[in-house]
């Protein structure tokens, strides 16, 4: 067998987690940083399936932990941005840089408080990845936080972190609106309150849970939740947060079961449906994931927040032509924002659609012209564009 095959099962049997053949690959002499046409070694590719193991074996093999592929993205960052937190903690104790950004200029703090990953957020923020950088779209974390999420429990708490953190809550982004004003805009009342530092929880079992899940007494946090339950078993928060424990104790059926208990006391809570997605998500089950989020999406069939997460989700399994379909029903919903044209082209360009792709990226730049990574996105599919021309004039 050929180096380059050796290698190549490498990356396979790393995305499968077959730590029996990887063993056997490095023993008979695979490389482990070894890369792909897509610039994926080994330890990328058992990144983004979750193979946790297999990480931990790859790191054990001295496997380059801020290596980059072709989109630069590393394991650190992929990591973060999925929100797999035994990864992410691995990258750190084998020497991730937490300063590194990915190809749109953001750290691993950005895509993981944009995406509702609490656990994660905290983790970066505990490494201390700095919480007011700013990406080239012109967001911070914070304000992420505030325009992607919905102002409900679980982005009230992530926005409660950051700001405890030290976000700069009047950092304005590249129409000039800090996170205070998209706040009254989407009216979400709970957030102005954490950004003004005037909200204070009156219910002593949520307070207790959310302080001992901050500190990662899961077990401890259950119980006294427990406690609140036997008070008043309608409390929605309270088998929200015992749904968050229950996650990161990886009991995942457990979750599932508070949130629906949730969702059976009060089914026109639409925020449930997103908490069992991303539930479901972490079983990897992307097909029953991907339901519930159609499922809000049909009750609310005006509302994007569901919507646009179901679309990075999509993006996430590498299903781009449906998130393409998504991202048009976004726009359909709001013509204005030309971050949903953005995540529109670079799919389109993931598909090889590299006209439809600049299309897209022309819309963003419309509506916002400064921006130097819509231009270089356009650049980028303008060169991919004339790459394959000339593949065809030459008969390639």
């Amino acid at each position: 067998m050929d180096d380059q095959s050796l290698n190549m099962k490498l990356i396979y049997a790393s995305e499968r987690g077959d730590i029996e053949e990887i063993e056997q690959l490095l023993t008979n002499g695979a490389s482990v940083d070894y890369k792909d046409r897509d610039g994926r070694t080994a330890l990328m590719a058992a990144t983004q399936k979750n193979q946790i193991e297999t990480v931990k074996l790859l790191l054990e093999a001295d496997s380059d932990v801020n290596t980059r592929d072709i989109t630069q993205l590393t394991p650190f960052i992929c990591s973060g941005a999925n929100g797999f937190n035994e990864i992410i903690n691995m990258m750190l104790r084998y020497g991730a840089d937490i300063n590194i950004v990915n190809r749109f200029g953001g750290t691993a703090l950005l895509p993981s408080s944009e995406k509702g990953y609490l656990k994660t957020v905290q983790i970066c923020l505990d490494a201390g990845v700095p919480v007011n950088h700013v990406n080239n779209l012109g967001w911070s974390a914070l304000l992420e936080a505030v325009i992607l999420g919905n102002g409900g429990r679980l982005y009230s708490i992530i926005i409660e972190i950051l700001v405890d953190a030290g976000a700069d809550v009047h950092l304005a982004d590249r129409v000039g609106k800090s996170s205070v004003q998209h706040a009254k805009e989407l009216n979400q009342q709970k957030v102005l309150k954490i950004l003004k530092k005037e909200y204070q929880e009156n219910n002593a079992h949520i307070k207790t849970a959310k302080a001992l899940y901050k500190g990662n007494h899961y077990e401890q946090a259950i119980t006294v939740i427990n406690q609140g339950l036997a008070i008043d078993n309608n409390n929605l928060d309270l088998y929200f947060i015992k749904g968050l424990c229950l996650q990161e104790l990886k009991r995942y059926e457990d979750a599932l079961g508070e949130y629906k208990k949730a969702l059976a006391l009060d089914p026109n809570d639409l925020d449930f449906y997103f908490y069992t997605a991303n539930c479901l998500r972490l079983m990897k089950k992307p097909e029953e994931a991907l339901a519930e989020y159609e499922k809000a999406c049909e009750l609310d069939h005006r509302e994007t927040f569901y919507r646009y997460h179901k679309s990075n989700y999509l993006r996430e399994l590498g299903r781009h032509e449906e998130a393409v379909i998504e991202m048009d029903k976004l726009l359909t919903l709001q013509p204005h924002r030309y971050d949903f044209s953005f995540h529109k082209a670079n799919s389109l360009r993931s598909l090889g659609k590299h006209e439809e792709a600049i299309k897209a990226i022309e819309n963003a730049i419309v509506k916002d012209p400064n921006n130097p990574l819509y231009q270089l996105h356009k650049n980028q599919s303008l060169k991919l564009l004339k790459k394959n021309a000339n593949k065809y004039k030459a008969g390639e």
